[in-house]
């Protein structure tokens, strides 16, 4: 098994760099496209709040339970323009086991094959480099748009965690659970190959 360190992954659509605080500003400028700190559901953090949620990110990698990530866009000419954050996290080295979460994009690019991209790279890397078992996706159980995401990936619904999470507003949260085991990888691979070469 390959240690869990930072790592900068690029695929035909987007590239993963290990998050640092020069991304705030294009992170900030990401969040404010749609205002997604707005969806309740979600845990976006405002423009205000963005250098804490950066600065609380990287202490999580140094604790080991946590590798995040700044997406950036592809650009032939030069650094393509970052339009989101996602994360390894809950770590578990000794099974190894993690789960791929913490995950916004601005709303300009929901649909143009960014995300699938996205998580075929933190997938082909736990599965392919690190030896993954499994990988677990959670969110909330209102959040449609993320459960319908998960699932076309080809993740099975686990469970729902009942009053799991307190929300920023201080509502608590239902988890759905979805995981993707090792064996399944080559299926789920291969679903997404397809999706990302249609762009969808």
């Amino acid at each position: 098994m390959t240690a869990f360190a930072p790592v900068t992954l690029r695929g035909k659509y987007v590239t993963l760099e290990p998050l640092s605080r020069d991304h705030h500003d294009g992170l900030v400028e990401a969040a404010s496209d749609g205002e997604l700190w707005n969806l309740w559901y979600t845990s976006v953090p405002r423009p205000e709040d963005m250098e804490a949620e950066i600065e609380r990110r990287l202490a999580l990698q140094d604790s080991g339970t946590m590798l995040p990530f700044t997406t950036r866009l592809n650009d032939p000419a030069g650094q393509g323009k970052v339009i989101g954050m996602t994360t390894y996290c809950n770590i578990v080295p000794e099974v190894p086991r993690l789960e791929i979460g913490y995950t916004w994009n601005a709303a300009g690019v929901q649909g143009t094959g960014t995300n699938p991209d996205s998580k075929r790279l933190l997938l082909g890397h736990a599965f392919e480099s690190l030896g993954c078992v499994a990988v677990e996706f959670n969110t909330h159980w209102m959040n449609m748009q993320s459960r319908a995401a998960i699932a076309r990936l080809g993740a099975k619904q686990d469970g729902v965690l009942r009053s799991h999470r307190r929300m920023p507003d201080g509502s608590l949260r239902d988890t759905v659970v979805f995981s993707i085991l090792a064996n399944e990888w080559p299926q789920v691979r291969s679903g997404l190959d397809l999706r990302i070469a249609k762009k969808r």
